[in-house]
């Protein structure tokens, strides 16, 4: 059987920080000369530090010096011993520097998460109660569960192995038929504790595009008429919103997670990230390679925007009105920019049940629950269209095509049809539609495999589970059926007693 760890090099994002994110500070420390500013590293390492500690406190409501020990550390590696925080409770804020330098603060604001504070910051209009919806903080709470094929997959995701990477996973949840059959959570998290997506947001904006196709209001074919791009005789011009969704732009972006990357520059050294990304040349022709990177999106994000109009406040509301409220999803923290995009590459926050209800989305091929169609007829089909030859379709990551990786994952388990959320160190959501599934696991999980074999395993233990299911058999010795997902407004109604 191949070997599961090459399954997760698709994780790109940032993956090559815990490769080399502590070597970019040595850099920084002991090389006199190089073709980057030397100083950039050190302020890429402290913005991550001061928004990833200022989100887990205030969003998800965690203790920032366990994140900076499990998430932190796990993302800087080396460089992390150099790197001091702060935390100003009265502004709701967290204030990073790397030895004593390049001071970085991250504040929070009510309804919009945290942002990196810039001089040039758009002000973020006060999100109303309606808007913030129900944000309790972790609870213990979870289903139980006593099929016994889906315990032992399910234990097998959490167990850490002496010698192994670390997989510190933080909740799993198992959705079959529309029901919930398996729900775990680490201590100190629960069914109330949003998550960090990650690259897991990169779905999200395929969402939100998904609903501007519907109304009408853009197509996947239509050039983005990015103002940097505004001569019509430059090659930039004929990019597309598919050519961004499905990362074959060509431009001269990279996302390697050094510290000196683009994207690390876009993500934590500038407040306008749409532009920075868009500012970028071309090093291949439109449309002709596929290329992962952040910038990309950031694009695509600022589009949908600004057709939405009115801002990250008017963006929040069609986001809930449109895509989370049909869903029965309440409470998602979207992340923007200091000229109000969404970063839908990276920064959103939900709960797994809820990040499980988006994921049933795209399993019941775009109808909500209450049979509303949400994204456009096929539009499933197309998301999950392989590019190019590659593992990757339109903002999820695929089995379609004849990939080598998605070769690996279906000989180890993982139906053909399947397709997945994914985002860095192991935030990720499967989709099976020929099986009915849909599971969720996040985690802060190290590489070479992120943990994506076992998750794999798990896949496999729900596709027998069904099977035994199916199967004619006394009513006694048949699987546990859980309840529905709670919705947030179910929760609201049980805590006042109606």
């Amino acid at each position: 059987m191949p070997s599961l760890g090459a399954l997760a090099q698709e994780e790109s994002v940032w993956m090559r920080v815990l490769r080399y994110g502590g070597l970019a500070l040595l850099v920084f420390l002991g090389v006199a000369e190089t073709m980057c500013r030397p100083d950039k590293a050190a302020r890429v390492a402290a913005g991550v530090t001061a928004h990833t500690l200022c989100s887990a406190k205030y969003v998800s409501g965690l203790n920032p010096a366990k994140v900076f020990d499990e998430h932190v550390r796990l993302v800087l590696g080396p460089t992390a011993k150099l790197i001091g925080y702060s935390e100003d409770v009265g502004k709701h804020s967290i204030t990073s520097s790397v030895a004593g330098l390049f001071s970085v603060t991250a504040k929070f604001t009510p309804g919009y998460g945290c942002r990196i504070e810039y001089p040039e910051n758009e002000p973020l209009l006060p999100a109303t109660a309606d808007s913030l919806g129900d944000r309790p903080f972790a609870s213990a709470d979870s289903v139980s569960f006593s099929d016994p094929p889906i315990i032992a997959a399910v234990q097998k995701v959490f167990a850490e192995a002496p010698g192994q990477p670390v997989k510190n996973v933080k909740a799993v949840v198992v959705i079959r038929d529309g029901r919930i059959v398996a729900e775990r959570y680490a201590p100190g998290y629960g069914s109330r504790t949003e998550l960090l997506s990650y690259s897991v947001a990169k779905s999200i904006t395929n969402a939100l595009l998904g609903v501007l196709v519907r109304q009408g209001r853009v197509s996947v074919d239509q050039q983005v008429g990015a103002p940097e791009w505004s001569n019509s005789n430059e090659s930039r011009h004929k990019i597309t919103l598919e050519d961004l969704l499905r990362m074959r732009s060509g431009l001269a972006a990279e996302e390697t997670g050094t510290g000196f990357d683009a994207v690390s520059d876009m993500e934590f050294l500038n407040s306008d990230m749409a532009a920075f990304a868009a500012s970028h040349h071309l090093k291949r022709s439109v449309g002709s390679t596929w290329e992962y990177t952040s910038a990309n999106t950031l694009i695509l994000d600022r589009f949908i925007g600004q057709t939405v109009g009115g801002g990250a406040a008017g963006l929040r509301e069609f986001a809930q009105r449109e895509l989370f409220t049909p869903l029965g999803i309440h409470g998602v923290t979207l992340e923007f920019d200091g000229r109000g995009t969404f970063i839908g590459s990276t920064f959103a926050y939900a709960t797994a049940r809820d990040f499980a209800r988006f994921g049933e989305l795209y399993r019941s091929d775009g109808v909500a629950p209450n049979r509303q169609r949400i994204l456009p007829e096929r539009w499933v089909e197309w998301s999950r269209r392989s590019t190019l030859g590659e593992p990757y379709g339109a903002g999820f990551w695929t089995n379609d095509g004849g990939s080598r990786l998605a070769k690996l994952r279906i000989a180890n388990g993982f139906p053909a049809d399947g397709f997945f959320a994914s985002g860095f160190l192991g935030q990720r959501i499967y989709i099976v539609p020929s099986q009915k599934i849909t599971i969720v696991r996040f985690g802060y999980s190290a590489p070479p495999s992120f943990g994506i074999g076992d998750d794999i395993d798990l896949i496999s233990a729900v596709i027998v589970s069904n099977a035994l299911t199916a199967a004619p058999a006394p009513a006694q010795s048949k699987g546990h059926q859980g309840p529905t997902i709670p919705s947030a407004d179910s929760k609201r109604k049980q805590a006042s007693g109606r």
